[in-house]
């Protein structure tokens, strides 16, 4: 069959198309990523690397391609069924239901609790940093599932009733009571009109079921932000009332249907129309004497819910730190491929310098997150008490550092960054999510103040981490010694909060990079991060630094080169 000169593929009625950048897809994820793999062996996950090795198969061919799909067609509220009877279900394109699938097939959801070895948190956490680069939607719910784990243990006879379905594999979607599926979701419902983050403000109340009834309770009032609201249950705070007597904020589990086998008095009033996130549903609903059971002491709601916010906020990084590596990835290989004034992009002086900079910052964000993870698992005073201090200061700096080093991933591909074919416009608005849920910067800078003052085990878990790579670097020395003035100084000082977050968020960066297995990289960090030596874009720190070295460990064999 003789070729048709007018083909797209060979060339067009005025001019040959040249000069394109081949698709970024049929790579392994986790096998191009050098520095993940030396992550995860360092933090206890080395078993873990043929189930990595697997899913960053499956991350970088069918979950990119149907997360294009799942967030193209987002989800729709289906109110009443066509009879007018009240449903309140939502409705996924197939694509979304597909990647939840492979979630939980591959224990994104549970590993933590179900491999019962070390680095059990440290793959699972890798594990959700590969998925988040190709489709964080469905990370949501995933994350509350995760999470929802500490906190059930609260309550025993809850735990046995819920957690086989929870930590299963498997995925159903369908809408029916949990003791009729295999597989279980949890959501998470915090936060109403009037508090945000000021939850202590909930109007929601929880009263008895019936006099002799001491198990279940019935939930009046609303929640402003109800993540995934197709969910088997819910974990959500309401103010909880006995004989007259206000017991104060109580946590409970709101399960989608009763006990009886009746849909809950859960009414979703619409789905939120989001920014990002988009493949997920945010709702807003009303509470008409819904069923539900106490987690935990009553009045005791924070407490009992601080270990799956603590998990969650774990996820936040991840999910940033994910988000920051794909749109590096995506930059460097459109840089590597694209031609511009004579020699490839990547040829160029400047652009090496701007991707440079960019993967220093993508490789500690990762570095940074998996490093807690191991805190987070280890039975070990010191590492909970460092946890408790670098989560929130991880979740605010990790979190911040995000939508400009995607915006910045946009730039290098010029026009072509802008346009949704690719995939860093979707980053793009995912980007500033993870700085939002679970806490703004400013609750998580508070609450870096707050484990400083009320945990000072956190203080001394710092200082024996951080003196961990003393002498390895001047500029790091000298942001200890800085540091060490800052935390006497300023850690009752809330106006100074971001300063101090930062400084320990970058000290701890350093700390782990220069320790890691590549201590140039460290070195490298040292150089463009402490101290004065650098601007406030992309691209502007010190042109002694070994850029193309840079380059090539952030995203190794390029298959498509």
């Amino acid at each position: 069959m003789p070729i048709n000169p007018y083909h797209p593929r060979t060339r067009l009625a005025t001019h040959e198309v040249t000069n394109q950048v081949p698709p970024l897809i049929g790579y392994n994820v986790f096998a191009t990523d050098t520095a993940l793999m030396a992550a995860v062996d360092r933090e206890g996950g080395h078993w873990g690397r043929d189930r990595l090795n697997a899913y960053g198969a499956i991350a970088g061919d069918e979950l990119i391609g149907i997360g294009f799909e799942a967030n193209e067609n987002p989800p729709a509220l289906k109110t009443f069924d066509r009879y007018g009877q009240r449903i309140d279900e939502v409705a996924f394109h197939p694509a979304y239901h597909r990647s939840m699938a492979l979630a939980k097939e591959h224990g994104l959801h549970g590993l933590t609790w179900t491999a019962h070895r070390a680095g059990a948190q440290v793959v699972r956490s890798a594990l959700v940093y590969l998925h988040n680069q190709m489709e964080a939607g469905t990370m949501c719910p995933i994350t509350m599932t995760h999470a929802a784990v500490p906190a059930l243990r609260h309550a025993p006879e809850l735990t046995a009733e819920w957690l086989p379905g929870i930590l299963a594999n498997d995925y159903d979607p369908a809408s029916r009571p949990a003791g009729e599926k295999q597989g279980l979701t949890i959501g998470m419902g915090m936060t109403e009109k009037q508090g945000g983050s000021d939850v202590r403000s909930n109007t929601t109340r929880a009263t008895r079921a019936a006099a002799g009834d001491d198990d279940s309770f019935r939930i009046t009032g609303h929640k402003w932000f109800f993540s995934a609201p197709m969910c088997d249950a819910f974990l959500i705070l309401a103010q909880e009332s006995l004989d007259h007597k206000n017991e104060g904020l109580s946590c409970f589990l709101l399960p989608r249907w009763t006990r009886a086998g009746q849909r809950n008095a859960i009414q979703i009033q619409r789905l939120k129309d989001k920014l990002g996130d988009r493949s997920n549903a945010s709702s807003e609903v009303e509470f008409v004497d819904a069923e539900a059971y106490r987690v935990g002491t009553a009045g005791r709601g924070v407490a009992t819910i601080i270990d799956m916010v603590s998990q969650t906020r774990l996820d936040c990084m991840l999910g940033s730190a994910g988000l920051m590596r794909q749109a590096l990835v995506q930059a460097i290989h459109h840089c590597r491929h694209r031609e511009a004034f004579g020699r490839r992009l990547i040829d160029q002086p400047l652009m090496t310098h701007v991707l440079a900079d960019m993967a220093l910052e993508s490789e500690a964000a990762m570095a940074y997150s998996l490093r807690i993870a191991r805190a987070f698992e280890a039975a070990d005073a010191q590492e909970t008490a460092l946890a408790r201090l670098a989560t929130p200061v991880g979740k605010y700096m990790i979190c911040k550092a995000a939508p400009a080093l995607v915006n910045e991933a946009q730039e290098c591909l010029g026009g072509a960054g802008f346009v949704e074919e690719s995939i860093l416009p979707r980053l793009f608005r995912q980007a500033p999510l993870n700085s939002i849920w679970e806490g703004s910067g400013n609750v998580q800078c508070l609450d870096m103040l707050r484990a400083m003052t009320k945990s000072p085990a956190s203080l001394e878990a710092l200082h024996h981490e951080l003196a961990g790579a003393r002498g390895a670097h001047p500029a790091y020395d000298a942001h200890c010694a800085s540091l060490e003035k800052t935390l006497h100084d300023d850690t009752d000082n809330p106006m100074q909060a971001r300063r101090v977050a930062e400084a320990i968020g970058r000290a701890l960066q350093a700390r782990i990079l220069l320790t890691g297995d590549a201590p140039w990289v460290g070195e490298a960090f040292c150089a463009a991060r402490l101290g004065d030596g650098h601007g406030r874009a992309y691209g502007t720190i010190a042109a002694t630094l070994d850029f193309t070295a840079l380059v090539e460990r952030a995203f190794a064999d390029d298959i498509s080169a």
